[in-house]
C-alpha cells in the first residue's frame, strides 16, 4: 500500500511532511458560473483576472443575476395571486430554486477571490 505524499516519512510524533509549493505566484482560482455534465463544478486557473474567460464568466453572472431578479418578480406575482394555479406556484418553486443555486455559486465564487486577495465588485468584474 502507497502512503499519500503528505503522511510519507511521518512517525507517531511527527507531523506529516508536506510537499513545498512551487516557486511561483499562484494562480487565481475561480468557481465559474456554470457545470460539467456530470453536474460538476468548473473551476478556471488565471493569472489575469481580466482574461476572456474571466470576462467571460463575469458576462454570465451578470446574465444570471438579471434573470434571477427576473424569476423573484414573475414568482412574487404567482405566489401572491390566489388565483394561481399549482402549476403555476410549482414552477415558480422550480424556477426560483434554480436562480437561488446560480446566485449561491456567483457569491461563493466573490467571496472565495475576496478572500484570496481579488477585489471584486458589486457587478461581478475584478478590479
Amino acid at each position: 500500500m502507497t502512503m499519500p505524499a503528505e503522511h510519507a516519512g511521518k512517525t507517531a510524533d511527527q507531523p506529516p511532511i508536506r510537499t513545498p509549493a512551487i516557486d511561483h505566484a499562484d494562480p487565481i482560482l475561480r468557481v465559474l458560473p456554470w457545470r460539467t455534465d456530470d453536474g460538476k463544478p468548473c473551476l478556471l486557473s488565471t493569472d489575469t483576472p481580466s482574461g476572456f474567460m474571466s470576462r467571460l464568466a463575469d458576462n454570465v453572472e451578470a446574465a444570471q443575476t438579471d434573470a434571477a431578479k427576473t424569476v423573484l418578480t414573475e414568482a412574487e406575482r404567482a405566489l401572491t395571486n390566489p388565483l394561481s394555479t399549482r402549476a403555476e406556484v410549482e414552477y415558480a418553486g422550480h424556477r426560483l430554486s434554480e436562480s437561488l443555486k446560480d446566485v449561491l455559486t456567483i457569491a461563493e465564487s466573490r467571496l472565495e477571490r475576496l478572500l484570496a486577495g481579488t477585489p471584486v465588485d458589486t457587478e461581478g468584474t475584478e478590479k
